[in-house]
């Protein structure tokens, strides 16, 4: 894919002003733990922590292991995280990716409790896309890593619980089967990224999205040649889009739902 292509930092992370309040930004893999801590213009107060997701990763194990690693990054005023699942006001549905012991989790809550601050969860993908998208049209994002994440956005307002991971696309098998991190170690780079233009292909005229945006870990891995309106995304927008979680521009009314459950 064109060097050209390539969406670094997103427009939300380029807000004037500094300062707090600080945002924890947690990113939750199948393969890695993620955070940092960012000030409200996205700017990062310490370098980046990540350590391997624990096996297996259960709840406890992960919660354990987030506490552990964001222990060093000092204080920070609000809590961010994506999780590689469906999430529904801060419960957690799915984790094919991690462990079945996952469902109906209040890892929002559970958070809240060890870290001491105020925190929200969204979709994996969905935070990518906070700190990716233009808010213009319909734009869709699609990560690829242990598995494969999808958010969908129409002028800036997120779609919750898309879950295109685990739906058949052909000869029987998943999306995630074509173009997660197995397939990636079994069939190599070159039949991969033809994997990844297959799907692609197919995704246009169902969605007919203005915009795609390629992220995650294995995104550094893609060559093909794609349509113009196709970008690679920064695996740091998984983060940055922390912040985006807080400013009431995704669509979510999470300021109702947490008055809500008080």
């Amino acid at each position: 894919m064109a060097r050209g292509s390539f969406v670094g930092r997103s427009r939300r992370s380029q807000r004037s002003g500094s300062g707090r309040p600080y945002t924890l930004a947690i990113d939750i893999g199948g393969t890695g733990l993620k955070a940092l801590v960012l000030d409200r213009a996205g700017a990062a107060v310490k370098e980046r922590v990540r350590v391997e997701t624990p096996r297996p990763a259960t709840p406890r194990a992960v919660l354990a292991a987030l506490t552990k690693l964001v222990a060093p990054l000092g204080d920070y005023d609000r809590v961010s995280v994506g999780f590689p699942g469906v999430v529904i006001r801060g419960v957690t549905k799915t984790a094919p990716n991690l462990h079945p012991s996952w469902k109906n989790v209040r890892l929002a809550d559970k958070l809240a409790q060890r870290l001491k601050a105020p925190t929200r969860v969204l979709n994996d993908a969905g935070v990518q896309g906070l700190g990716l998208i233009e808010g213009l049209g319909l734009e869709m994002v699609l990560t690829l890593g242990t598995g494969l994440g999808c958010a969908l956005f129409y002028e800036g307002t997120y779609v919750p619980n898309l879950e295109l991971a685990h739906a058949l696309f052909k000869k029987g098998k998943t999306y995630e089967d074509y173009v997660g991190a197995r397939a990636f170690e079994a069939h190599g780079k070159k039949k991969w990224n033809r994997h990844v233009a297959e799907v692609l292909v197919t995704i246009d005229p169902i969605w007919n999205p203005d915009r795609i945006y390629l992220g995650g870990g294995n995104a550094k891995h893609l060559t093909i040649k794609a349509s113009t309106h196709v970008r690679i995304g920064s695996n740091f927008a998984g983060l940055l889009g922390g912040i985006t979680l807080w400013d009431g521009r995704e669509g979510l009314d999470f300021a109702k739902v947490e008055k809500a459950a008080e």
